[in-house]
């Protein structure tokens, strides 16, 4: 990793808006795409930053995502809101749902907004942190391309499905978890490819169903599920919420930003519950910032040096990423420099 040049984040930033412009992507929703692509590398999961950028683009130019967002409200009632993406990109669809849930949270103290006909939109924690920042608990889940057998089944037919939950934390950054359903992050395992490195046994089974510690194999393989049956069990529920709830597509219809050739169909449901609405913002955060400070206080297990609670890590490393530099593995340099060679952007390539 450190064999690779170093990049700084807001050169990076540039650089993966300007591929979106040049694909005729409005401009505004090109600098959210590359935020959010370049957010991620930051907190430390390459999984889901620009080692996805290739996959996007290529999404764009075969017109299975479509380069102008156009949102359509096909349910406005209050507290809720049904939006048709219509195939546009989803990271712009995802901070749709997350704005108008939190301006319905403001008036109705809660807002839930389900999205239909979207596409794979990177971190959840992207968009649930838009709510804690204004004094909000965001929830947001996603459904995605089959990753998961159900429980004592041999065929991949579930998405990881990941889900996050976001609050304010007071005087610290928002306490927030963002997880997939699945051992890990199918991410995980395409940064491992990148980096030519194995997998832990664990993570996947091959197609005959045989641990593997190959990232290739477990690709086209299938993913094992966190916590065995609680796993698959989560990832059903969540396609409840984002893919029947929303009316998109669910389970084995859905398609990863992999399959280039194929609109993706994917659903989120987003909820943003207004703080003040329960209780004072101010007590809240007390509370909060107690428990965090109960959660770092505890034992030391052997061999750690410290407690982090949840989205600890992630504020230290964006902290950290943005005056070091980030370093990318080898395949994820090469393919950005695909990209723009493909577009003509070489003078723009930030290394």
């Amino acid at each position: 990793m450190q064999d690779s040049p170093k990049i700084y984040a807001d050169d990076l930033r540039k650089f993966v808006t300007t591929v979106y412009k040049t694909l005729e992507v409005p401009e505004e929703d090109a600098k959210l795409v590359a935020d959010s692509l370049v957010q991620a590398d930051l907190w430390g999961h390459q999984s889901h930053g620009v080692l996805r950028l290739s996959w996007y683009v290529e999404r764009l130019r075969r017109a299975v995502m479509h380069k102008v967002t156009q949102p359509k409200f096909e349910v406005d009632a209050g507290a809720i809101a049904v939006i048709d993406g219509q195939d546009g990109i989803g990271q712009v669809l995802a901070a749709k749902a997350a704005d108008e849930a939190v301006k319905r949270a403001k008036i109705h103290g809660i807002g839930a907004v389900a999205v239909r006909n979207s596409n794979h939109f990177g971190t959840c924690m992207y968009f649930t942190l838009m709510a804690a920042r204004q004094g909000c608990i965001g929830f947001l889940t996603t459904n995605g391309g089959p990753a998961i057998a159900p429980w004592g089944g041999m065929k991949k037919i579930i998405g990881t499905n990941p889900w996050s939950i976001a609050a304010p934390a007071g005087k610290h950054a928002p306490m927030v978890l963002d997880i997939a359903n699945t051992a890990v992050a199918r991410g995980k395992i395409y940064l491992a490819r990148n980096k030519h490195e194995k997998i832990p046994l664990g993570w996947a089974l091959t197609a005959d169903g045989e641990p593997t510690t190959d990232p290739q194999a477990a690709i086209d393989g299938i993913i094992a599920p966190m916590a065995g049956h609680k796993g698959y069990a989560i990832g059903v529920m969540m396609d409840v919420l984002a893919g029947a709830m929303s009316g998109s597509k669910w389970g084995p219809k859905v398609n990863g930003p992999y399959h280039y050739d194929k609109k993706s169909g994917a659903g989120h449901f987003m909820i943003a519950m207004n703080i003040e609405a329960f209780r004072p913002l101010a007590a809240f955060n007390a509370d909060i910032e107690e428990m965090i400070a109960t959660i770092k206080s505890v034992p030391l297990a052997k061999g750690n040096e410290e407690v982090f609670y949840p989205g600890e890590l992630e504020a230290r490393n964006d902290v950290k990423n943005r005056q070091a530099g980030l370093f990318f593995p080898a395949d994820t340099i090469a393919d950005l420099q695909k990209v723009a060679g493909e577009l003509g952007l070489e003078s723009e390539l930030p290394f």
